[in-house]
């Protein structure tokens, strides 16, 4: 009979005329149950290839108390940064006996918001989140705290929740990248960034300014460009270098933008790093599958990752409370390679 298919409770339940309640209590040994009745219940249970249903059971449980699942919402897997952090999410999660539900809001502000009910609805004990670019209402997320759900933002952090964040030094990695660049001789350096509206835009920005401004340079309002894609960066470079006193350095607000400047400005014939600097920010995968290998920003996605983990589950077990906010920075360092003189 063990190639019979599996049956459910409320089957053995019928076959055996009892109630749903009485075949669950004798399967877990209760002494509500007489022995014979329990005995007769799990035999016709394993004679019948009965497997309890554990996400059920879970669910049941989760009444009482939420699962050990934590939900993660990123705005695009496809990127190496977001992956990377997602890693050190898993990593920590996993050692510390909680699983993930991962879901991505593909940049839309509608997305996250749908994800956001979802996690809620299927009693996730907490959410790590990486906002939308186009996220500028945060009802979904002061929704979530006031149902006291814990959150944690890393990287796009919302400054209009009060919840913790894990962030890098966004700041100082734009600003040792400029300096960089402006140490090594450029003298005209381009910035290509996200938009301002965004932190990581501020903050990478502002480290671009004050490192020139530092050096005893102006920003030229010509060279800063809304641009953080490389099929855009490939669009825009070649105007970019058509300007009167064109750029001699680029500062590009992610790796993927970087290389879409390297490879445009390859085809127009220049040389790098001999006519043109280019620096990046993530130090992922693609910055050595380039030509010449790519100076960059380290970011440490696997160390964002873990950060976050650790303050949602300690919120979730109370080590800390809900209602402290926790922020942490996680430190970048510069990676030179042969983008860069």
């Amino acid at each position: 009979m063990n190639n019979l298919p599996s049956i459910t409770m409320k089957d053995i339940a019928r076959d055996l005329g009892v109630s749903v309640a009485t075949v669950s209590r004798a399967l877990k040994d209760s002494p509500r149950i007489s022995a014979e009745k329990r005995e007769e219940i799990k035999t016709y249970a394993r004679e019948h290839n009965f497997f309890p249903n554990i996400i059920a059971e879970s669910l049941r449980k989760s009444k009482v108390q939420p699962l050990k699942i934590i939900g993660v919402i990123i705005p695009q897997l496809s990127h190496f940064y977001f992956s990377s952090i997602l890693s050190g999410i898993e990593e920590e999660a996993s050692a510390r006996g909680y699983q993930l539900m991962v879901a991505q809001s593909k940049e839309k502000y509608e997305n996250e918001v749908r994800i956001c009910k979802a996690f809620h609805e299927n009693k996730v004990c907490g959410i790590i989140v990486s906002q939308a670019k186009n996220t500028m209402k945060y009802d979904h997320f002061q929704k979530l705290i006031s149902q006291g759900l814990p959150l944690v933002f890393f990287d796009r952090i919302c400054t209009g929740v009060n919840a913790s964040r894990v962030v890098v030094d966004d700041y100082m990695g734009a600003y040792a990248a400029v300096s960089h660049l402006i140490d090594t001789g450029c003298k005209h350096i381009a910035y290509y960034g996200t938009s301002l509206t965004m932190e990581i835009g501020k903050n990478r920005y502002n480290g671009y300014k004050d490192a020139l401004l530092k050096h005893g340079m102006k920003p030229d309002e010509r060279l800063i460009r809304t641009c953080d894609n490389r099929a855009d960066a490939e669009s825009i470079t070649p105007d970019v270098m058509s300007l009167s006193n064109p750029p001699d350095a680029f500062f590009a607000v992610n790796d993927d933008t970087a290389i879409g400047i390297l490879y445009s400005c390859k085809r127009m014939g220049y040389h790098i790093p001999e006519d043109i600097s280019i620096c990046g920010f993530t130090n992922g995968e693609r910055a050595i599958a380039c030509d010449p290998m790519l100076t960059t920003v380290e970011q440490r996605g696997m160390r964002v990752g873990e950060e976050a983990a650790n303050i949602l589950i300690d919120q979730v077990e109370g080590v800390i409370p809900k209602s402290r906010v926790e922020k942490r920075v996680v430190r970048t360092r510069l990676i030179v390679r042969g983008t860069t003189k």
